[in-house]
C-alpha cells in the first residue's frame, strides 16, 4: 500500500510529500504522530519543496552573473554601506512601492555585488527579477530591432518586478540606445522597479545620456522616489587578492 501512495505522489507531481513520508517509512517515524500530525507534516513538505523549487526557477531565470548574499555583505565604515537601509531594501517593500535603487561608486567597491545580493533576496521573497549588463542590454536590443523582436524584449522587461541595469554609464548613448532607456524607464515608472550600477556619479548621467530634453525625462523618472547608495573605499576584488595572498 506505502509503495502505492509513494508512486501516485509522484506521479502527481507531490515530491515534497513522497520525500517526506518515503523517510518517515524508512526511518519508522510514521506511528509517532496523530493523524493530524502526520498530514500537516506531509503538508509542510510539499509546501517547502515548492517554495524551494520556486525560488530556484527564479534565480535561474533572472541570469545573475554569480551568486551572492546580502549575509555575507562587508560593512566596513570605509565603505559607506549603512546596514540598516540594506537589511530595510532587503526586506524587498521597495519593489512593492515600485521605488528605484541607485548604486554608485568606482571600480571595484561592490556595486554589482550588493545589486546582486538585493536581486537574490528578492527572489527568495518570489519576485521575478532580470538582471543585465547595461552595454550588453543595448546591443541586444539593436538586434532586435533588426530583426523585428524589439518589442517583445520590452514586453519581457516589463513582465518583471525587478529589472537590475549593470554596470551603466561605462560610454556614451548613442541616439538609439538614449531611446531604449528611455522606452524601459517608461513602462516601469509606477508598474516595477529598477536598480542601476554606475561607477559615474549621479550628476554625470546627464552628460552620458547626451540629449538634454531626453535626459531630463529619463532622470526624472528614475531619481524620484529612488535609494541612493554611494560607496567608496578601495576595491574589494584588490583586497579579496591580497587576502588570499596572505593566506596561502
Amino acid at each position: 500500500m506505502n509503495e502505492v501512495t509513494l508512486t501516485k505522489m509522484t506521479q502527481m507531481k507531490l515530491y515534497g510529500m513522497h520525500g517526506a513520508f518515503r523517510t518517515a517509512i524508512e526511518t519508522g517515524q510514521t506511528n509517532d504522530y496523530t493523524l493530524d500530525q502526520f498530514v500537516s507534516m506531509l503538508t509542510d513538505a510539499e509546501w517547502d519543496d515548492k517554495n524551494n523549487r520556486k525560488i530556484a526557477r527564479l534565480i535561474k531565470n533572472a541570469r545573475f552573473h554569480y551568486k551572492s548574499a546580502i549575509e555575507n555583505i562587508v560593512y566596513d565604515e570605509t565603505r559607506n554601506i549603512d546596514r540598516n537601509l540594506i537589511l530595510r531594501l532587503a526586506e524587498c517593500d521597495f519593489i512593492e512601492k515600485t521605488e528605484n535603487v541607485l548604486i554608485t561608486g568606482s571600480t571595484g567597491v561592490g556595486k554589482s555585488y550588493l545589486a546582486t545580493a538585493l536581486g537574490y533576496q528578492a527572489c527568495i521573497n518570489g519576485y521575478r527579477v532580470m538582471y543585465h549588463n547595461t552595454t550588453k542590454l543595448f546591443s541586444k536590443l539593436k538586434m532586435a530591432k533588426a530583426d523585428g523582436s524589439y518589442l517583445k524584449e520590452l514586453a519581457k522587461m516589463e513582465r518583471h518586478h525587478l529589472v537590475i541595469l549593470d554596470d551603466f554609464g561605462l560610454q556614451p548613448l548613442d541616439s538609439q540606445n538614449r531611446i531604449a532607456l528611455l522606452e524601459i524607464i517608461e513602462d516601469r515608472h509606477n508598474n516595477g522597479t529598477l536598480m542601476v550600477t554606475s561607477q559615474v556619479p549621479i550628476k554625470g548621467w546627464y552628460e552620458i545620456i547626451g540629449e538634454k530634453t531626453i535626459a531630463d525625462a529619463i532622470l526624472d523618472r528614475l531619481i524620484h522616489q529612488s535609494h541612493r547608495i554611494e560607496l567608496s573605499g578601495e576595491s574589494m576584488r584588490k583586497k579579496r587578492s591580497y587576502l588570499n595572498k596572505e593566506n596561502d
